[in-house]
């Protein structure tokens, strides 16, 4: 049985468990950072709203603050100017409402899987609740048979897959992604997406994506938004938008995508037809 089958087939009871999808809100967000008496603004003027149980993925050129905006949304960081607003509360300081899950999985040595998925259940969990999503999650994931395993007995695909699940724990309203599935092989990371696809179809949570992958953000997301410098600026914006046509999971050989992924690499300033 696949990896996608085991997922469809175990989200059911995750499922039941309560967890509402909360829109996102960038609303003029700006951030400089100081060096040496001398400030480096970064992002500026971003608007950008995340409709709830929506995937929207961030594209952008390296430094051009795709993690930074990420990092905001989280309560990580502090914008220099300008609010984040989850559901209809301004983000301050680091919200519960959010989980992240990074590039690196970030998980600790000597515990187990399990023990891992559970650092992610929010505080006053009850214990028999907690195991119960602890177990729903490692099902959802295909990791229960991996479950007492640490992670240097687990690939590097298991590694990210607990690091989701431990995001899941906490039942977010806006899930956080940066660049989740970068350092995976190529299979490895189709299967991921996979994954993410069955887990948000079980409990679409909204879900915000950076990826430098065009395809992956094709793939995976309902509105592509690609951060960029305008002619003669030193700061980041949004410089375009594209909403994804058709269901999820889409056909990767699609004309459409194929047309769609020439206008994003052109936004980009890649030429699509060395790619």
């Amino acid at each position: 049985m696949s990896l996608l089958q085991t997922s469809r087939r175990s989200s059911a009871g995750y499922a039941d468990v309560p967890a509402a999808a909360l829109p996102l809100h960038f609303r003029g967000v700006g951030r400089a950072f100081t060096d040496r008496d001398q400030q480096r603004q970064v992002l500026q003027d971003v608007d950008l709203t995340v409709e709830a149980g929506s995937v929207v993925a961030l594209l952008g050129p390296s430094g051009c603050g795709k993690s930074t905006l990420l990092r905001a949304a989280a309560g990580l960081d502090t914008p220099t100017s300008g609010t984040v607003v989850i559901g209809d509360r301004p983000v301050r300081g680091i919200d519960d409402r959010c989980a992240i899950a990074f590039q690196e999985p970030r998980l600790l040595p000597w515990r187990t899987v399990r023990a891992n998925v559970a650092l992610g259940l929010p505080d006053g969990t009850a214990r028999s609740e907690g195991a119960r999503l602890v177990d729903e999650l490692l099902g959802l994931v295909g990791l229960a048979e991996h479950a007492d395993h640490r992670p240097r007995e687990i690939s590097g695909g298991m590694a990210q897959r607990t690091s989701l699940a431990r995001a899941l724990a906490r039942r977010p309203g806006v899930l956080l992604l940066d660049e989740p599935f970068g350092a995976l092989d190529a299979l490895t990371r189709m299967k991921m997406q996979d994954l993410l696809l069955a887990v948000h179809e079980a409990s679409p949570t909204t879900v915000l994506l950076v990826t430098h992958d065009v395809d992956e953000a094709l793939q995976l997301a309902d509105r592509v938004v690609v951060l960029g410098r305008p002619a003669g600026g030193t700061a980041a914006t949004v410089s375009h938008v594209v909403d994804v046509p058709g269901e999820r999971p889409r056909d990767r050989g699609s004309v459409d995508l194929a047309r769609l992924r020439g206008e994003l690499l052109e936004s980009l300033g890649v030429d699509a037809h060395r790619h």
